[in-house]
């Protein structure tokens, strides 16, 4: 079995998603903004120190999450990752640590988190569904197909 340091490998610890949140909602932040954005955000006594959340970057910069450019004699940051992706390589990778090789359990486990969508969000979610299987019966491939 593979490790899940090695699968998780883009595992993110919570000040680590709080700095990409605050980038995803405003990008092109140097460290002193992002700092100020937490501050704003998070009780004081919680709140990190700027030498932090510039460790944090710079881990997350090394990490490829983050982009920078040097303005003056400091860096401004954006996120060189959406959201969505991230959650999907993230879901992609708890899966592949957990799938046990039957799909039942993946789409199990998808339905009853799905239990709790929305109807406009479970209509996307057919939206979805529909455009798959249409992408897979142009391709050829699937097992739908009449001979």
């Amino acid at each position: 079995m593979r490790s899940s340091s090695n699968i998780l490998s883009h595992n993110l610890g919570e000040l680590e998603l709080r700095v990409l949140e605050a980038l995803w909602q405003r990008p092109h932040l140097d460290a002193r903004q992002i700092h100020e954005a937490l501050c704003a955000q998070t009780p004081p006594r919680r709140t990190p120190g700027l030498n932090t959340i510039q460790s944090t970057l710079e881990r997350l910069f090394r990490k490829a999450y983050v982009d920078r450019i040097k303005q003056g004699h400091a860096f401004t940051y954006h996120a060189s990752v959406s959201r969505g992706n991230l959650l999907g390589r993230m879901l992609g990778d708890v899966i592949k640590l957990l799938h046990d090789g039957r799909m039942e359990t993946i789409l199990s486990s998808f339905v009853q988190v799905a239990s709790d969508l929305d109807d406009a969000s479970l209509d996307e979610l057919e939206a979805l569904i529909r455009l798959r299987k249409s992408q897979q019966s142009d391709a050829g491939v699937g097992g739908d197909q009449d001979d």
